[in-house]
């Protein structure tokens, strides 16, 4: 009796333990996990948060109204401060969680470095913020996607509208040496060299964190620019901008979407005002964004932050993908990226065949009164 008590004992404990592998570790039959990677933390929490708090509201949503495939989503939340090195822990961290499509990452150059991890995985990676060419353009990460115009595109709207709109020639380029900043630079500087009308007087790397920019900021003034462009991220921008402005040089300032931020604003403050910067086009009368816009002030209180639009569409772009497929499988959610329209913030949109969104660009904005404006 005593041994027939024991097997039974012992079978019951393995029942429960395969009963936990199937469903009580994440419920992985139960759910779809959807990865969320970007800087959480840092300097540039600013450009991460919002897209955790766009995928908090799609799939509370999502859910609400039956899940995707009937399953209920679940986040996978992972700070990457947008480092590479970090990055990679990430995608790791995420790969071992589960996680069957990955939202992020959002700096270019923390998404890179994780790409490789997650292509070997056969996982899906789409980023709203990640702007570097390469990513799509190369050819390397065919799991990738995105919902935000690349650099080229970036770039050669700051330089029409420094030559054609501001009229201005004499051009200094500077970036913060890092994939997406250096990136943008380059190809700011490789279509300011066809025109014949620019000449680039200056192009220049600065050093991410340093304290003083002075050097540089002397350099542009011996260069006799009457603009600059900046490749990189505001908290650079906003040091490099207050020491130019302390100095009394009232020189163009022409940035990207690494900028167009409002803590670039409350770090810069008085020195922001009339800084141009590249950034998303403006959607805010397509009733999905208004939508969108005021879920996001009823359950955080305030207005969202940077990308957060961009965030919002690929989230049910993933998962849109995942319902139209029938499943998780990386090769049928591909399909369906590619050959299903799904609607979203920013417009009705699906990927062409590099993962670029269709119909995604650009807009100048210029910061009037303390706030960005959309001028072009």
């Amino acid at each position: 009796m005593k041994n027939r008590f024991g097997k039974l004992a012992l079978l019951a404990l393995l029942g429960m333990f395969l009963g936990l592998m199937v469903s009580g570790t994440g419920l992985a039959a139960d759910t779809i996990k959807l990865g969320v990677a970007g800087p959480h933390s840092g300097d540039l929490a600013s450009y991460g948060i919002p897209t955790i708090k766009a995928a908090e509201l799609v799939v509370k949503d999502i859910n609400a109204k039956g899940g995707v495939l009937g399953k209920k989503v679940v986040l996978l939340v992972e700070d990457d401060v947008c480092k590479p090195e970090v990055a990679t822990n990430t995608a790791t961290k995420l790969v071992s969680e589960g996680a069957d499509v990955v939202l992020g990452h959002i700096c270019s150059g923390a998404t890179k470095a994780a790409l490789g991890i997650y292509k070997d995985s056969k996982i899906i990676v789409m980023s709203p913020s990640a702007t570097n060419p390469a990513l799509t353009q190369s050819g390397d990460y065919p799991n990738f996607y995105r919902t935000i115009a690349s650099d080229d595109a970036q770039a050669a709207l700051e330089v029409d509208f420094v030559l054609n709109v501001l009229k201005l020639k004499k051009i200094a380029v500077l970036h913060d040496k890092g994939d997406y900043g250096k990136g943008l630079a380059e190809f700011a500087r490789t279509f300011l060299q066809k025109d014949p009308r620019a000449e680039v007087v200056l192009f220049e790397g600065v050093t991410p964190g340093a304290v003083d920019y002075s050097a540089v900021v002397q350099k542009i003034r011996r260069s006799g620019a009457e603009a600059v462009i900046f490749g990189g991220y505001h908290p650079e921008a906003s040091k490099i901008v207050t020491q130019m402005r302390k100095k009394r040089m009232k020189i163009a300032f022409i940035s990207d979407d690494g900028v167009k931020d409002d803590t670039f604003i409350k770090v810069a403050k008085k020195y922001a005002e009339g800084v141009y910067a590249t950034g998303p086009k403006d959607v805010s009368k397509n009733p999905m964004a208004i939508a969108a816009n005021e879920a996001h002030k009823k359950a955080y209180g305030k207005d969202p932050g940077a990308f957060f639009l961009n965030a919002y569409s690929a989230t049910l772009a993933l998962l849109n993908a995942i319902e139209q497929a029938g499943s998780t499988d990386y090769e049928a959610v591909a399909k369906a990226l590619h050959t299903k329209d799904v609607d979203t913030p920013l417009g009705k949109i699906h990927f062409d065949k590099r993962g670029d969104a269709t119909g995604v660009g650009f807009s100048m904005y210029q910061v009037k009164n303390g706030s960005y404006v959309e001028i072009q």
